[in-house]
């Protein structure tokens, strides 16, 4: 297999290149969608032509001519170079899948923090780093390569152990529609009831009976040296504040609707005012002063599977028929709040792909 036409080969005699992470890439996938990735989670990334930048300490080698537009820079100590085309058997002494055809080199510091702590790894990170987890920059590059590997249906080879990564595409379903426009909650269950029938509102009220009996009445720890009038006093006051409380009009800042799958676990629309923005939305004029974000979850029969990198088949059945529903209903949310449409990395999602 030959690389994709007009792109410079992968320098594969170069031995420097094993200290890099490699993000390698599928046919059709090309260095725009990489940079929009980048663009959605580094507010510094993008394409660098300066001096500085392009002659680098990339494989020991300069750059020049029209290398300066193959430099996408992620922050201040973090770039990609490429994309390189992958020649006859480069993925194969690399150990990446044989569907690779293009690979950028990540240059980025090596920081590293404690052992990974036992238990899920959906990302595979502590298998890739089993002694020591990324910490600060290279963390947050790494993080993201895993996202844009999953997104792009790539791969990512860590260094130095020359672990491959290559995160399902199918195991990050839910999405997320950013709106400024606010459903109550009859709207947004007629809005799942469109995808399915059978979902209800989740936000039973919790009846509240008052407090213990006896409560003012005797002394209880903080209050021993309190006299019994001051006290009963305290609670009175606290007792009038309580029920002015909930005496006013109910404000409303989040809710849920859910729907049984049965076997498949449970569709969920969770609806939240949010003051924390993804950045990749940053420049909307509406999203300025925070959003409305209508979370499209899919809860797994067993949720320990959701953090396994290679969960049951069982639950990658549950799961393929739960991602249609996904969809569905955050195709419905959009169509009736309009806004953007997130996946579960924060890329945007065109919804004409729903």
């Amino acid at each position: 297999m030959t690389g994709p036409v007009g792109l410079p080969p992968f320098p594969s005699s170069d031995s420097t290149l094993l200290e890099h992470h490699l993000l390698v890439l599928p046919e059709g996938i090309g260095a725009d969608e990489v940079e929009a990735l980048a663009v959605s989670r580094f507010s510094a990334a993008g394409w660098d032509t300066s001096v500085a930048a392009v002659h680098g300490s990339f494989g020991g080698r300069k750059s020049r001519g029209t290398d300066a537009q193959r430099v996408l820079r992620l922050s201040r100590h973090s770039r990609l170079v490429g994309p390189y085309a992958l020649g006859p058997g480069d993925a194969a002494r690399l150990g990446v899948p044989a569907s690779s055809v293009s690979v950028f080199v990540v240059e980025t510091p090596h920081e590293r923090g404690d052992a990974p702590y036992p238990g899920g790894d959906r990302d595979g990170l502590n298998r890739a780093f089993p002694e020591a987890t990324p910490v600060r920059d290279e963390e947050r590059v790494v993080q993201w390569l895993v996202a844009a590997a999953r997104r792009l249906g790539g791969a990512v080879r860590i260094a130095p152990s020359g672990v491959v990564l290559m995160p399902e595409v199918e195991a990050a379903i839910d999405l997320t529609v950013y709106s400024d426009v606010w459903l109550e909650p009859p709207a947004a269950l007629a809005v799942v009831q469109r995808v399915t029938p059978r979902a209800r509102l989740a936000m039973d009220p919790v009846p509240w009976t008052g407090p213990p009996p006896g409560t003012g009445e005797r002394a209880v720890l903080g209050t021993t040296g309190l006299a019994d009038a001051v006290r009963r006093n305290l609670h009175a006051e606290a007792d009038a504040f309580d029920v002015a409380a909930l005496s006013a009009p109910d404000e409303l800042t989040g809710y849920g609707v859910q729907a049984d799958l049965g076997i498949d676990g449970l569709l969920a629309l969770e609806v939240s005012g949010e003051d924390t923005i993804p950045l990749v939305l940053s420049a909307l004029p509406w999203a300025g002063d925070g959003v409305i974000a209508y979370h499209v979850r899919w809860e797994a029969p067993d949720f320990q599977e959701l953090e396994l990198e290679r969960p049951s088949l069982a639950h990658r059945v549950a799961r393929g028929r739960a991602q249609p529903l996904v969809s569905a209903l955050a195709s419905e949310v959009y169509r009736a709040v309009g806004g953007e449409v997130a996946d579960a990395s924060e890329f945007l999602v065109d919804p004409a792909d729903l």
